[in-house]
């Protein structure tokens, strides 16, 4: 089972899909580039448990982290 965390100004949102399901991989892999094409920067978690950050989606990764583009000034 693979996840996709959202973070944002209110919170978090997860959302629960089954890897070995075309169509629920289907659905992750356009949700990911619609939050990447947002502005959302993407990572996913390693094995030592530190976050990658990642550029195109992995259907085998079981944790995916967005987060919003830190805007300072």
């Amino acid at each position: 089972m693979g996840i996709q965390i959202v973070m944002d100004h209110t919170g978090d949102s997860r959302y629960f899909f089954d890897q070995t399901d075309r169509e629920g991989l289907a659905k992750a892999e356009r949700r990911f580039g619609k939050l990447i094409g947002q502005g959302f920067t993407a990572a996913t978690r390693t094995a030592t448990g530190d976050l990658n950050i990642v550029r195109t989606f992995d259907p085998t990764a079981d944790e995916t982290l967005f987060y919003p583009r830190l805007v300072g000034g």
